[in-house]
């Protein structure tokens, strides 16, 4: 008998709720399992994701699994790796790059969904729009938010988006590379041991 959670994900995929606001019309992205032991909470597919049909299939994805120090094996493994963006389809680009996330997605979805991730042992926020969703009200800023991984963790992490254009971000707060990444890849090797 197929779990109530694998055949939620199978009907947020048929998701067409806001098909008239996308440019490339609906295509949901994510990936979740009953035994997931980390939820991404990302923002939305770019177009390179949304053109491949698969999460995170882009240079941002590269870096983020650099950042997790995961394969992409494990990366696409649901059984330990969950996706649930904020949005789950590519809302389409304006003036300065994406559009946010669809605002119909998360407040849909993510209450009927992250309740049956029961395994879960690191959720991370990726991203403004997610940890504005999840964290904004605890933070003034997702930087700060990222600095304060030692309290957050090991349940919880803030960090930017890994889009090549955040990379001044990072080269700006040494801490970062140094500290975070060392100390999120260790909490995630000790989750996928386990």
């Amino acid at each position: 008998m197929t779990h109530p959670l694998l055949k939620l994900v199978e009907e947020v995929r048929t998701c067409t709720v806001c098909a008239s606001s996308l440019p490339l019309g609906p295509k949901p992205l994510l990936a979740a399992d009953p035994a997931s032991r980390i939820l991404i909470i990302g923002q939305a597919p770019g177009k390179a994701t949304h053109l491949a049909g698969v999460p995170w299939q882009d240079r941002s994805g590269d870096t983020l699994r650099k950042w997790l120090g995961v394969t992409r094996e494990e990366f696409y493994d649901p059984r330990l790796i969950a996706i649930v963006p904020t949005g789950f389809c590519y809302p389409g680009t304006g003036k300065t790059g994406d559009l946010p996330p669809r605002p119909e997605c998360a407040p849909l979805w993510h209450p009927k969904i992250l309740p049956m991730l029961t395994e879960l042992r690191l959720t991370i926020y990726l991203g403004s729009y997610a940890f504005g969703a999840n964290l904004g009200d605890h933070y003034a800023n997702l930087t700060e938010a990222a600095a304060d991984f030692r309290t957050l963790m090991p349940d919880r992490i803030v960090l930017p988006h890994p889009s090549p254009r955040n990379g001044m971000w990072a080269s700006q707060r040494p801490w970062f590379q140094a500290e975070l990444i060392p100390a999120l890849q260790a909490r995630v090797r000790a989750i996928l041991a386990a």
